[in-house]
């Protein structure tokens, strides 16, 4: 792959986005990761905008640095996401409303500021969930993973005619330290059919295949990766 090409990739310091990161600069990419958290790692192609993308108002700042360099981009990755759990009848509404911020209105406001420097050809890649069906106690983190669906369906249609893609990756249970989280403890995942939890790799492998040299036909998919638990 020519390296010259340019992804963005948000939470990339840990789980599913170090993942994506890793496949990506393993694939000849040049990688621009947006992360919240100090990154423990480097890479000679990588380079790092720490901020915090539910900061929503400070996100036109972000794409301002991740545009300096003038390159344009060939792949939107968005990755950073959290879960907060709680049934009906003990909803905290300022968790659905974080997690609203964090997975659709981050999006949606780096693809919008993005944009302008979207190479033709260029590929968008949102991680959902496969809670977006719904799921008990999941239904704040199921809302923000299904408006992804209509989201990025809305963005395939508006910019095929440019080449690019948009689709979302909807993994099952993922063996990542948020599988471990204290917070969702009280709602453990379940290990699916195939008797063990999707691997962080075959996530960033899809990812890799959607934003590569024969993803160009993929557009407006919801692809699910749950090890068999959707069955």
């Amino acid at each position: 792959m020519n390296e010259s090409r340019k992804a963005i990739v948000t939470g990339c310091s840990s789980g599913i986005g170090r993942a994506i990161t890793e496949r990506l600069l393993q694939d000849g990419w040049d990688v621009m990761g947006v992360c919240r958290s100090p990154m423990s790692w480097t890479h000679e192609r990588l380079r790092i905008v720490q901020a915090d993308v539910s900061d929503i108002a400070g996100l036109s700042l972000v794409c301002q640095q991740i545009q300096m360099d003038g390159q344009p981009i060939h792949a939107f990755v968005h990755a950073a996401g959290f879960m907060r759990t709680a049934a009906l009848g003990a909803i905290n509404s300022e968790d659905g409303l974080a997690m609203w911020k964090v997975h659709v209105q981050a999006a949606e406001g780096l693809a919008n500021g993005l944009l302008s420097s979207m190479a033709d050809g260029a590929r968008i890649v949102l991680i959902g969930s496969r809670v977006a069906n719904g799921a008990p106690t999941r239904s704040q983190y199921a809302a923000t993973k299904a408006a992804l669906i209509g989201m990025t369906r809305s963005w395939a249609a508006e910019l095929a005619p440019r080449g690019i893609t948009a689709n979302v990756i909807a993994p099952g249970a993922t063996d990542t330290p948020f599988l471990r989280d204290p917070a969702r403890a009280h709602t453990p995942p379940k290990l699916p059919p195939i008797g063990r939890f999707v691997d962080v790799a075959e996530v960033a492998a899809l990812t890799a295949f959607l934003v590569g040299p024969y993803g160009g036909a993929m557009t407006g998919q919801h692809l699910v990766m749950c090890g068999g638990s959707s069955l």
